[in-house]
């Protein structure tokens, strides 16, 4: 019986250990795929046709370069903590020359300044213009143990479906685009502060995995040996 149980307890502490370097295999893949896609020339917002298949494996963090304009000064304000501090993200909708709407994070504005006329110049000008950021994913529902109130219109996570339907947006891209640093007029929103990071601890798990499992081995060849031992001198 104590065989069984310890070589039980080996075989699932050497399986999590396995699956977490597997992970990290996985981790370091996806890694390498985003820097390849922060490194690459900008490329077109994926249409209508592609919103199926767009997926943060595949997508999330590629450098857009879009073509349009600013809708109107239908602003949602999403709670944020960045370096700069506390505060919100300004997100906007843009209507894309392909005629699509994309919601853009137009960046960060601290406490006070979350009344467009607290910034001067706030207004997002309609001119045609070309819009430079990063392709990120919806975060549907609410931040963490916070969930958004559209009614109130509290904000806690960047759900796309959501703040479209509250604005009224038809049609909007499952996505939304973080703008890059280009100054805003009057400097408000401040733009470019995509934080590129993942965790990556998978090897100190699987470390950790492998050492419980010779322990486990270690303290069934020590009650083997006890077991033995008393065993002899009866």
């Amino acid at each position: 019986m104590l065989c069984l149980c310890g070589a039980i307890g080996v075989a699932g502490f050497s399986a999590l250990g396995i699956w977490q370097l597997e992970r990290r295999v996985w981790k370091l893949d996806l890694i390498d795929r985003v820097e390849h896609r922060l490194q690459a020339a900008p490329v077109a917002a994926p249409g209508p046709d592609a919103w199926a298949t767009v997926s943060a494996a595949d997508d999330e963090y590629r450098r857009l370069a879009v073509p349009g304009r600013f809708v109107d000064d239908r602003e949602t304000l999403v709670q944020a903590v960045t370096d700069l501090g506390g505060g919100f993200w300004v997100m906007a909708p843009f209507r894309t020359d392909a005629g699509f709407i994309v919601l853009v994070n137009r960046g960060f504005v601290p406490a006070d300044k979350r009344d467009p006329t607290a910034r001067p110049m706030a207004r997002v000008s309609s001119d045609l213009t070309v819009l430079h950021g990063l392709l990120r994913m919806t975060e549907p529902k609410g931040g963490f143990l916070r969930a958004n109130d559209a009614a109130a219109n509290r904000w806690y996570s960047r759900d796309i479906q959501a703040i479209a339907a509250a604005q009224g947006i038809a049609q909007v891209a499952p996505y939304f685009i973080d703008a890059d640093a280009t100054p805003n007029p009057g400097g408000w929103p401040v733009g470019g502060l995509t934080v590129v990071s993942f965790h990556n601890s998978h090897l100190v798990y699987a470390v950790t995995w492998f050492g419980l499992a010779l322990m486990m081995l270690g303290a069934v060849a020590y009650l083997l040996r006890q077991a033995t031992r008393s065993s002899g001198r009866d």
